[in-house]
């Protein structure tokens, strides 16, 4: 997905160099706020101990709020654009003890420790709008982004990184005014594909990651 989006971004931009006079080219500021919820499973595949087979499962909503930057060209009716977030989304750091006895025949308990934080970094969205009045259009495109675990297993073991592809549909009103600024207030919603991470016995199943938003954009068209 992020190649993809590299390559749209490029041809953007050599778009825009050779016919910027002939077209409309956007540059703009983005600030976000929106409802997100995950739901994710942990399951223990295999153990010689008392924790064999354990499966635990949560669903977690959560409040974000967030700055990006776009760049858009515009082609009649329809307009290309990306839209990127500079700054990485932080988890709270989530801390679980978990208490094996070795084998059924003993009393034998140790206890381990784990510790998971997660950042959400370089969240990419390439899409298209298509006006359907003067002043409002209807949107849709790809995301992407990053998920960088930073954990400390009692193991030893790691889940390691990996990244998150969705869609995204939205609706907003575009308000340009006679010098070339404008202002836009957009409603979108995002879904993202689910993924698996194992660290050794443990293996966690993002099942589904969606939401919505709303967003006060400012911008200049040249």
């Amino acid at each position: 997905m992020k190649k993809i989006i590299v390559t749209i971004i490029s041809g953007l931009f050599l778009c825009s160099t050779y016919a910027s006079a002939e077209v409309g080219v956007n540059i703009g500021v983005s600030g976000s706020v929106g409802i997100f919820g995950a739901t994710a499973k942990e399951t223990l595949s295999s153990d010689t101990g008392a924790r064999a087979g354990n499966v635990a499962s949560d669903t977690e909503i959560a409040a974000v709020g967030y700055g990006s930057i776009f760049f858009e060209k515009e082609f009649g009716m329809f307009t290309v654009g990306v839209d990127y977030v500079p700054t990485p989304f932080e988890s709270d750091s989530v801390e679980t003890r978990k208490m094996d006895q070795q084998t059924e025949a003993s009393d034998a308990v140790s206890s381990v420790e784990n510790k998971v934080q997660v950042d959400l970094e370089d969240l990419y969205s390439v899409y298209v709008a298509m006006n359907i009045t003067e002043n409002s259009y209807v949107k849709a495109g790809v995301t992407s982004v990053d998920v960088i675990t930073n954990e400390s297993m009692g193991t030893g073991s790691a889940y390691g990184n990996t990244s998150l592809d969705g869609t995204l549909v939205g609706v907003g009103i575009n308000n340009e005014l006679d010098n070339g600024i404008f202002w836009r207030v957009e409603g979108v919603y995002m879904n993202f594909d689910g993924v698996s991470l194992t660290s050794g016995d443990n293996t966690i199943n993002l099942k589904s990651l969606d939401g919505v938003n709303g967003t006060l954009s400012i911008g200049k068209s040249f």
